[in-house]
């Protein structure tokens, strides 16, 4: 349907239009309360690194609330391929779905997927998808970017499969789980979350209706999709029309992609029809390890761009997808992967990428539109530790940390944000607690911090990239994590500066340091420590057009140096800092201001 004027002027009464698309995000965010309060490990009862939402029995994506927007803007494939793979479905059913090939976003996003059904037919699907501390790959972490293979990679693959009949396990599928992941107990726990998450879902939309009555919550259904998608097709009628072009590419990553994965994004806009078009197929082929893009995740990368770069409160759902059309192709790196190269990575990396590529190029269209690159790098603050916990018996230990911060990319209205982490979670996972961490696992994070000068300046600033100094309290412990940005950091926009690259190091037990370059591997014992240093994020506009008072803050707050508040910003200060008499000298900042701008033309 490319003519907006036929969208349908549904006769739905807005009031309750509004009042059920609230009460389904209500749904998810109970699921959303239900996983975090349950789960076991780490990675998703601290950083919540775990996504709800709920999609049609047709396998279209209705309600997300506040998912991950790289685990929720692909669910929908998952819950359509249960109907490809499973024509036969009956109430108590729950399927277990991780398979890059048919849906997922990758093997570490173990999904639950229950269809819930009302007076017997099948009208939803309550979609759990959950981060896996362990998955069964060959190597201790659940990003295995050496990976030549799935084959090598040697995750659990499960392609939407019956986990429970009748509200109970298949405990064939449970022993395979325990049998092959480091971690069974802990994994089963997760498990149950996941299982909990969805059936309250369950409960929740079976009362929805019956409260409503079928026929008015179908009829809701596609009088929400047709208003999002007028939504989106008047946010697209205020873009310029035109073809918008951008490139980037993925660090080289040494005996694996020695030239990196270069990577480019053709855009085009019509206001006319109200489309967006996204091209990815003059990517190269997919590459011999695990940082391959997923379907899911291609999709899903680079609608996190547009939607970013659209107004703010757009709904996001299959109604929003009518108006934007991706383009892939088969056996693509950012495209539709060809079995049986590895997706290991999926979700971050080359996902960031995407995400950073699509939002910058439409910064290019004029001031005010699009955001400047975030922080791509999963440094070693983010890495999967493993290991024996010599303070249990029995005591092996693998877990996602998520220490760092990420530099968050400005846009054109406002500063990059401190916790953002990384692009395709948009500030919606956690940062660790540090205490917790250190109360499950046996580390002892030494330092946190933000790194000054490390945001890339500009009108508005990016946010500053996070250090974390941490190491093994006892016994041996395994660091594995694949780093970006250390070679290639997150580009400004619109005059704006790029953020500090990233890097990574191991300190050893006489202080001395050792960069690490490329894939983070290293064992540490006690007394050795590993430091992540992540991206910081690009700046938006002109730094010497920034609000003065602005920069004193930032000086204020450490994030700026004083000499980069001169020598980039312009701004002259007076006073000290520790005397709290720091001022701007206004005089002076007109002076040191036109003298940087008759360099630049000189």
């Amino acid at each position: 349907m490319n003519d907006p004027t036929m969208i349908p002027n549904t006769s739905f009464d807005p009031v309750l239009l509004a009042v059920i698309s609230n009460r389904f995000d209500a749904i998810v965010r109970e699921m959303t309360n239900t996983l975090l309060r349950a789960a076991r490990s780490a990675v998703l009862a601290v950083a919540r690194d775990f996504s709800c939402s709920i999609s049609t029995a047709d396998g279209r994506l209705l309600a997300t609330a506040e998912g991950v927007p790289v685990h929720v803007f692909g669910s929908q494939l998952q819950a359509a391929s249960l109907l490809e793979m499973h024509p036969e479905r009956q109430e108590g059913d729950a399927y277990l779905h991780n398979d890059p090939y048919l849906g997922n976003s990758h093997p570490a996003d173990q999904t639950v997927l229950v269809p819930v059904f009302f007076e017997g037919e099948h009208l939803f699907t309550a979609v759990a998808k959950a981060h896996q501390a362990d998955c069964g790959n060959s190597i201790p972490t659940t990003y295995h970017a050496a990976a030549k293979d799935v084959y090598e990679e040697g995750s659990l693959i499960f392609p939407c499969v019956l986990v429970q009949r009748d509200f109970k396990d298949n405990e064939d599928i449970i022993r395979m789980c325990r049998k092959r992941i480091r971690v069974p107990d802990q994994w089963y726990g997760d498990y149950l979350a996941a299982i909990g998450a969805a059936r309250i879902a369950e409960r929740r939309m079976k009362e929805l209706t019956a409260k409503y009555g079928r026929e008015t919550i179908k009829a809701f259904v596609e009088a929400w999709f047709d208003y999002s998608e007028r939504r989106t097709v008047n946010a697209i009628r205020k873009l310029p029309k035109g073809r918008l072009f951008n490139k980037t590419s993925h660090d080289p990553v040494p005996g694996i992609l020695p030239d990196g994965i270069p990577l480019q994004v053709s855009i085009e806009v019509d206001p006319d029809s109200a489309m967006i078009d996204v091209d990815l197929r003059e990517n190269i082929d997919c590459v011999p390890c695990g940082l391959n893009e997923s379907m899911a995740c291609t999709m899903a990368n680079v609608m996190i761009g547009v939607f970013n770069s659209l107004e703010w409160d757009i709904p996001h759902n299959s109604g929003t997808f009518r108006r934007i059309r991706v383009h892939l192709r088969e056996n693509c790196v950012v495209g539709i992967p060809k079995f049986p190269h590895s997706c290991s990575v999926a979700t971050t990396n080359v996902g960031d990428r995407l995400v950073n590529m699509t939002q910058a190029a439409f910064a290019k269209i004029s001031d005010g539109h699009g955001l400047a690159e975030g922080n791509t790098c999963l440094s070693a603050g983010c890495a999967v530790v493993s290991g024996d916990d010599a303070r249990r018996a029995n005591g092996a230990y693998i877990n996602q940390m998520f220490l760092m911060s990420g530099g968050g990319p400005a846009s054109s209205k406002s500063d990059g944000w401190v916790n953002y982490l990384l692009p395709v979670a948009g500030g919606l996972l956690y940062r660790d607690s540090v205490e917790l961490d250190e109360q499950k696992y046996p580390i002892h994070v030494r330092s946190q911090r933000l790194v000054p000068d490390s945001g890339g300046a500009g009108r508005q600033r990016g946010s500053p990239g996070t250090e974390v100094v941490y190491g093994p309290r006892n016994n041996r412990m395994r660091v594995v994590i694949q780093p970006d940005g250390c070679i290639n950091p997150p580009q400004g926009v619109q005059g704006g500066h790029a953020g500090r690259p990233a890097s990574n190091w191991w300190i050893d037990k006489d202080g001395s340091k050792h960069q690490i370059v490329g894939l983070v591997d290293v064992s540490l014992t006690p007394g050795q420590n590993v430091v992540g240093v992540d991206g910081g994020g690009g700046g938006y506009g002109d730094p010497l057009t920034r609000d003065p008072s602005r920069v004193l803050k930032d000086v204020r707050e450490r994030w700026v140096t004083r000499g980069t508040a001169e020598s980039v910003y312009g701004v002259v200060l007076s006073g000290e800092a520790e005397a709290e008499t720091l001022a701007i000298d206004m005089a002076a900042t007109e002076r040191r201001r036109a003298e940087i701008e008759q360099a630049a033309r000189a």
